[in-house]
């Protein structure tokens, strides 16, 4: 397999759909040798639900049927990838290709566990689209690479996606997951804008990876979640482990997950003639990956040392379940057998090569020896050739550098040269303040080097067969190995590094309930923390009686970064990081849903608020009883009593359901909806006026709060005429007053139905309340008192 360059996108990903709107995901991870099954109805026209797993996937290749077998009132997958996918790869396979029996049965042989393991054993009819796309990634796959997947050597997830917590594509761009809004604006220097750029201090190319998978789908396992928050109580008590870990963990390649592909693919075989130096080059690879795991290996005893006296089960499993595996020493002693013990990995291009074509002990080969001594003679020739022009040309300063692609070169400092460069330099470029250049003869021995090294390539992949056929009967421990140290990759050098570089108890561990309360203390937004120092902090609580929150405040008072922050904490907590807070307790969210700026979509023909609707119908039609809502604004893009009349039915039809729902509107009529529906609740924004203008405060308080010709001044301060203030001053103020007498009438009407609520409110945070008896019986008794005497 060759290499995916980096943090480039390694999936390959089959989609098929039926007539009955079912879709069936086959997602096919190249670099960690994964395949992540899913099948699901699409609930939306607009394919919301595959675009989320499209998103959180990245691939590098989609496999599509011809687009004959669009459900009524779709579009259908490939045209799908078309527009939402334009620049990756589509592949048009024939229908036939995406056979689910044959899909059935590459997984019972290629899986690492049994079928029974994954739930797929006796529901293989139920899902067999994606069975079917798996058959088809698959194949395509070997054919496309040139390889054969290795027997029992695949890591199978079903449904994984759905085990966690759903982000639809839109909710991550409004909530800056990945990238900010305005990357344009702010340029790449501000990607610390973004949560995953803030948090992203990993030192592997795989910890960053699950990085972005768990912020993109965060769990929804509270005892997954509280173990890795256990973990990171360990490493914030125990200095030594906290300190430790890390120096251990640079010990480890950073492309250590990245060996497994060769392990888990087969080459073909196919006759020299045909490959020719794509031979080499795989060979060259395949030898590196033997050089990685050798240094991965020989690092895992520090690891052990470390971890042996961990209290967290998290890392007292890893422990015992890596450190203590006799398998890892059996393949490292079979590894010493065949690989020298001096040879290590090396990023410095020759070096590497020189210890990739010394990998293998002399006298092993006799066909090797002869083309090492080769490549050493070559070698040698090369810097005598060096040597001999600094003599004849006067050049004490030429150096000899290498790269990859055109091997060996001179590098000549323009002032040591007097004139022109003499005929023998050829190829002369100019590189800053260096001249580079080569020679005919330098250009004849850098092909008889390389040849050597190609050699020296294949030679060693023959000495490899044995040991790589023993490596390949144990896959599945180095499938392990990839996985703990890209976990604790993402705890250790992400998680707490981010705490633990903040003041002591910034970050504060999140608590969590099966069906309680969610209220976050002195709340702060992650994002603007780690940008700016004066962050105001602000409360919310949110229970089965005061289910919605509808925050009110003028523009620029802070309701949109208030909505964000709610959000990215709640992510925080789900991927088992401490979150910037005093306290926190929430109830686990199955799905967010955002509905955020006005933005219209000439794409797709729809004004801001056709785009408005769209979003909100999709929120609508997937809410479940434990999502969390998040809307700002609705309505704003229509008329103003059109707009008014769909912000307040669509909040009476999200408060009649048991999810938490945040509104932030500028519609202070919508303040009327809590003395009719008590599970509601107003916030605002505090703002101060003095002399004309607007000082914003950032606090959030209780109630409702007008802020008279808040649109006006803001106005003002933008260059309107002072005419048009005046008179648009003179018309709001007669329409405010007769308002505001007539919603203070209706707020003493329904005010004993709010008090009502507020103590049934008291009373479920009490039932999910950590404190001993006696403390809640006072709460109790004061609660009383409080309403009795009308205080509440």
């Amino acid at each position: 397999m060759e290499d995916d360059g980096g943090e480039r996108s390694s999936f390959v990903i089959g989609l098929i759909e039926n007539r009955a709107k079912e879709v069936g995901v086959a997602a096919f991870d190249l670099r960690s040798a994964s395949l992540h099954l899913s099948q699901y109805i699409e609930t939306s026209s607009s394919y919301q639900n595959t675009k989320t797993l499209l998103h959180f996937y990245d691939p590098m290749v989609i496999i599509v049927t011809p687009n004959k077998l669009a459900p009524e009132g779709m579009v259908g997958v490939s045209e799908l990838v078309d527009r939402f996918c334009a620049t990756v790869k589509k592949v048009v396979v024939a229908r036939g290709c995406f056979n689910d029996t044959k899909g059935a049965v590459l997984i019972k042989n290629l899986a690492a566990k049994e079928p029974s393991a994954l739930g797929l054993d006796t529901y293989y009819k139920q899902y067999y689209l994606c069975l079917a796309a798996a058959a088809a990634t698959i194949k395509w796959t070997e054919a496309e690479k040139g390889v054969i997947v290795t027997n029992h050597s695949l890591l199978v997830t079903f449904n994984g996606s759905f085990d966690h917590m759903s982000i639809d594509a839109t909710s991550i761009q409004n909530l800056e997951i990945i990238e900010p809004l305005h990357s344009s604006l702010w340029g790449t220097s501000n990607k610390k804008r973004s949560l995953f750029h803030m948090l992203k201090t990993t030192k592997t190319i795989g910890g960053t990876r699950l990085l972005r998978a768990n912020i993109l789908q965060p769990l929804k396992d509270i005892e997954t979640i509280n173990a890795r928050l256990d973990c990171l109580d360990e490493l914030m008590r125990n200095e030594q482990l906290c300190f430790g870990l890390p120096q251990v963990l640079r010990k480890f390649p950073k492309e250590t997950d990245r060996v497994l592909c060769h392990f888990c693919f087969k080459p073909q075989k196919v006759t020299n003639e045909v490959l020719g130096v794509d031979c080499a080059r795989k060979s060259q690879m395949l030898i590196s990956s033997i050089i990685l795991l050798k240094t991965a290996l020989d690092a895992l005893p520090l690891l052990s040392k470390v971890l042996k006296d961990a209290k967290s089960f998290l890392l007292a499993n890893m422990y015992k379940s890596v450190c203590e595996n006799e398998k890892y020493a059996s393949i490292r002693k079979r590894i010493g057998e065949v690989i020298d013990e001096d040879v290590l990995h090396a990023r410095v291009p020759f070096v590497a090569r020189t210890q990739q074509c010394f990998a293998v002990k002399a006298g092993i080969d006799g066909l090797l020896d002869i083309a090492r001594r080769s490549f050493c003679d070559t070698s040698e020739a090369i810097h005598n050739l060096a040597n001999k022009y600094r003599e004849d040309f006067k050049l004490p300063n030429l150096k000899l550098p290498f790269n990859k692609r055109q091997g060996f070169y001179f590098s000549i400092p323009r002032k040591d040269i007097q004139g022109k460069l003499p005929s023998n330099f050829i190829q002369v470029l100019k590189h800053g303040n260096n001249m580079h250049c080569s020679t005919l003869e330098l250009a004849s021995l850098n092909i008889r080097n390389k040849s050597a090294a190609a050699e020296c390539y294949i030679r060693t992949e023959v000495c490899l067969e044995a040991l790589l056929d023993a490596i390949r009967e144990d896959v599945s421990v180095l499938t392990l190995l990839a996985e703990v140290l890209c976990l604790l990759d993402m705890i250790v050098n992400s998680f707490a590094h981010t705490i633990s570089t903040k003041p002591v108890d910034r970050y504060t561990r999140p608590e969590f309930t099966d069906n309680g309360p969610m209220a976050i203390d002195a709340g702060r937004h992650p994002i603007l923390e780690s940008i700016h120092n004066d962050i105001v902090p602000n409360n919310l609580f949110l229970s089965e009686a005061s289910n919605m929150v509808i925050v009110m405040g003028p523009n620029m008072s802070g309701k949109s970064t208030y909505l964000q922050q709610v959000c990215l904490i709640v992510i925080l907590a789900q991927i088992g990081c401490y979150v910037p807070a005093c306290f926190s307790t929430l109830r686990v969210v199955d799905r967010i849903f955002t509905r955020m700026g006005t933005v219209d979509n000439l794409e797709s023909n729809s004004s801001t608020f056709m785009t408005e609707m769209k979003e909100t119908a999709f929120v609508m039609q997937n809410v479940s009883e434990r999502s969390l809502i998040i809307m700002d604004e609705l309505g704003r893009a229509t008329s103003s009593s059109d707009g008014f009349a769909i912000a307040w039915s669509c909040c009476e039809y999200l408060s009649s359901l048991k999810a938490y729902i945040i509104f932030a509107t500028h519609m202070e009529n919508l303040s009327e909806l809590a003395p009719i529906y008590p599970n509601v609740k107003i916030l605002h924004f505090h703002v101060d006026i003095r002399n004309n203008r607007l000082d914003f405060k950032f606090q959030l308080k209780d109630g409702p709060r007008h802020v008279p010709h808040y649109g006006l001044l803001l106005a003002e301060v933008a260059g309107l005429p002072s005419s048009v203030i005046e008179t648009a001053t003179s018309i709001t103020s007669r329409m405010a007053g007769m308002e505001m007498k007539r919603m203070e009438g209706k707020y003493l009407q329904n005010h004993p139905i709010q008090m009502a609520y507020y103590v049934a409110q008291r009373l479920i945070s009490l039932k999910y309340s950590n404190q001993d008896e006696d403390s809640i019986r006072q709460a109790l008794r004061d609660l009383k008192e409080q309403y009795i005497a009308g205080r509440l």
